[in-house]
């Protein structure tokens, strides 16, 4: 079974899991508090103890894979205060064995969670807490996003009341001031991506006019920002995607050494995975070798608090692709079951297929259904859940592998002549968006590579995003609030949704830090 998965990476688009608080919690309290979890819980795979779980760490995780995200929305801010809970980022190797982008909690100001009046630049809350981000950005991150605030706020009811923003122009206001103080104040430790948002073609437009100064080295040439973060309408409209990086790099704002890194956020598609490395591909060897994508989603840690797991990557020619998730055994009937649990779901019906990885391997029955009937958690409550706070992070570190694989996988079969139905047509003629990408990128002619964009705008039209918009919703319309405001919720396209259960009462009693996962 592969276990590296840093070698295996190959010159694919980068996927980074959006890694929840409360798994990393589990790392940082066996460390600084051992034993968190005791000994006789831990399963006998896991050979160094919690820290197993830790995929940053190539000598003691079950498997390796040195790149991920995480968000300062989630973190502790305050680095002058020990916190066991982030370990797993505060004391990783940041020599070359691990690499980390800081989502900067723009996601937070939209949802009122980082209350101030974020259009003032005098605004005492939103001074300390820009401050707060840019300096864990600079002590902690390899890369970070500067701090957005998403368009969509003006539409959000607790966000207006907590920041004061009730209009698209607004947010932009908002949004140059924390870029402009991020340019000033930064240290030059972490690099930053220049938060690209727009909840259409022309909002979209006119926030990259009004923002594509901060990466220009003419205008900053000692503290410019170093690539790309695309939000809002940037991250789920293949037509704009291609149509925004064309202009960047006639514009000269992707360029080798100056803007080398572009991430799309909340990202789960398998397809878009593929497009992904296929642009990469293209503008590394017409433009600039260095150009590195990478793109982020929860999905993994959100499908576990959904009680699911990652059951089987279904990769065929022609059709659509996924990771498939299910709800998974919870039962107390099985606490004293010590079958393999990838057998016993197999040999007691539970699924039809399952595809096992290095952290779920080894585990027992019991020790992911922990509690028997009349068993009572640590709050002395009996809870109709089998499940203990520590299944939940074994079965994400599952679902992380899962995940991983999935697109690697998707990749390789890819390479292989298999092809996914979205990006082909074959109605006429056989059509591959990666031989459209590649002879936008191959021309040296502006007005031909926005041309050739324009003249397969039905086929971009073809292409689901990731939140389900397609056709004309991708290109003229503003996307529905509701597909864009939980920017880390899994799409509807990689879960099964006619099985698809909600978290019960008794399950999220069991999580201290249920809020990570949202």
């Amino acid at each position: 079974m592969i276990t590296n998965l840093t070698e295996t990476q190959k010159d694919y688009a980068l996927f980074l899991p959006a890694t929840s608080g409360f798994y990393s919690s589990f790392i940082g309290y066996q460390r600084m508090r051992y034993p968190y979890v005791q000994p006789s819980r831990i399963p006998q795979n896991f050979v160094n103890d919690v820290e197993s779980l830790n995929f940053l760490d190539p000598q003691n995780g079950l498997f390796y894979y040195k790149w991920c995200l995480y968000s300062a929305g989630h973190a502790n801010l305050d680095l002058n205060k020990q916190d066991d809970r982030e370990e797993m980022f505060r004391t990783r190797d940041r020599t070359g064995s691990s690499w980390v982008l800081g989502d900067s909690g723009g996601f937070q100001i939209g949802k009122g969670k980082w209350p101030a009046d974020w259009k003032d630049p005098n605004c005492p809350a939103a001074h300390k807490k820009r401050s707060q981000v840019l300096n864990w950005m600079d002590n902690l991150m390899d890369y970070g996003m500067c701090l957005d605030i998403p368009a969509w706020v003006a539409r959000s009811p607790e966000g207006q009341l907590a920041t004061g923003i009730s209009t698209y122009d607004e947010a932009v206001q908002g949004t140059f001031i924390n870029n402009e103080y991020f340019i000033r104040n930064r240290n030059g430790n972490c690099k930053f991506l220049n938060v690209l948002q727009g909840e259409n073609h022309t909002d979209a437009d006119d926030w990259y006019q009004r923002m594509k100064k901060f990466c220009d080295p003419k205008q900053y040439p000692d503290a410019h920002f170093n690539g790309w973060a695309m939000g809002g309408q940037n991250m789920c409209d293949i037509h704009l995607v291609l149509k925004r990086i064309v202009q960047l790099r006639f514009d000269g704002l992707l360029e080798k050494g100056l803007h080398d890194w572009m991430h799309f956020l909340g990202t789960s598609k398998l397809e878009w995975a593929l497009m992904f490395t296929d642009i990469q591909r293209s503008v590394r060897k017409h433009h600039n070798s260095d150009f590195t994508i990478s793109f982020d989603c929860a999905s993994p840690f959100l499908a576990t608090a959904n009680g699911q797991v990652y059951v089987q990557t279904e990769i065929e020619d022609r059709k659509k692709w996924l990771y498939r998730m299910l709800p998974t055994l919870d039962d107390k009937n099985y606490a004293n079951d010590t079958r393999l649990f990838k057998d016993v779901l197999i040999q007691d019906g539970v699924y039809k297929n399952f595809t096992t990885s290095p952290v779920i391997d080894g585990v027992k029955t019991n020790e992911i259904c922990v509690y028997a009937p009349g068993n009572l958690n640590r709050m002395g409550k009996e809870n109709k859940t089998s499940w203990d706070s520590f299944t939940y992070a074994i079965l994400m570190g599952h679902n992380v592998w899962m995940h991983l694989r999935a697109v690697q996988e998707a990749n390789e079969k890819y390479d292989q002549g298999l092809v996914p139905a979205m990006l082909v047509q074959e109605k006429f003629d056989q059509t591959y968006s990666r031989d459209i990408i590649e002879e936008i990128f191959a021309t040296s002619d502006y007005g031909k590579a926005q041309s050739l964009i324009a003249e397969h705008s039905k086929f971009w039209m073809a292409v689901p995003g990731t939140r389900g918009a397609v056709g004309k919703r991708t290109v003229n319309a503003s996307t529905y609030y509701g597909k864009l405001f939980n920017e880390e919720l899994p799409s509807e396209d990689t879960v099964d949704i006619d099985t698809c259960e909600d978290f019960t009462e008794d399950q999220v009693s069991n999580l201290d830090v249920l809020e990570d996962l949202e």
